[in-house]
């Protein structure tokens, strides 16, 4: 399901190809986004702009986007580019994300290897059991000249993510482990070196 649905003041777009369904939006105002409708479930009347801003601001995955037509501001890729690592989960992306021909803010990235939404997250590491820490080991992360601009995302064929632009790596915690230019990230779920990328893809055989 994909598509926008107009509102007078704010039209909100919604991209089922990567919504991880974190309720964010549900949860952040049920009259807006509403859970379990048999037809159209967002409904941009109901709220402020601003509500609606900050609600589509939160969606980790960026399946909720917005166009504002009040003469207010529209959304801008963050001042730092950020790559969260999610503990058992995806990589969560915000950044001004250049993928696949397409440029958005926002993204959560599969890591397990199993989905098959790749690169996308679609949950399947719920219902695997994956396990990989959001806490991997702290180390001296280099200094940049700039923390923000494009951030190039290539699914390397039956590879790594490889990630081209200023980005800083996060915890869950919110621990900078590493801050680059240039790296490679783990998609196959079996790097010894998570979130970063140690070859394993090659011996297990990864596709995707």
């Amino acid at each position: 399901m994909a598509g926008t649905v107009e509102g007078e003041k704010i039209d909100v777009g919604f991209s089922g190809r990567r919504c991880i369904h974190s309720r964010n939006c549900v949860l952040g105002d049920p009259h807006v986004f509403v859970p379990n409708a048999p037809g159209q479930w967002i409904h941009p009347e109901a709220a402020s702009v601003e509500k609606i801003v900050a609600i589509a601001e939160s969606c980790p995955s960026g399946a909720i986007t917005y166009v504002r037509k009040d003469g207010g501001p529209q959304e801008k890729p963050p001042v730092v580019n950020t790559v969260r690592v999610r503990e058992n989960g995806p990589l969560a992306v915000h950044a001004e994300i250049v993928l696949g021909g397409e440029t958005f803010f926002r993204a959560t990235l599969c890591r397990c290897g199993l989905s098959q939404n790749k690169p996308f997250c679609d949950n399947s590491h719920i219902k695997a059991g994956f396990a990989a820490t959001g806490e991997p080991p702290l180390k001296e992360a280099q200094v940049l000249e700039a923390h923000d601009g494009p951030l190039t995302v290539t699914p390397t064929a039956n590879g790594p993510l490889k990630l081209e632009g200023n980005a800083e790596i996060v915890t869950g915690t919110g621990h900078t482990i590493a801050r680059t230019t240039k790296v490679f990230l783990c998609r196959c779920g079996h790097s010894a070196n998570k979130p970063f990328c140690d070859g394993s893809h090659k011996r297990v055989g990864f596709v995707g």
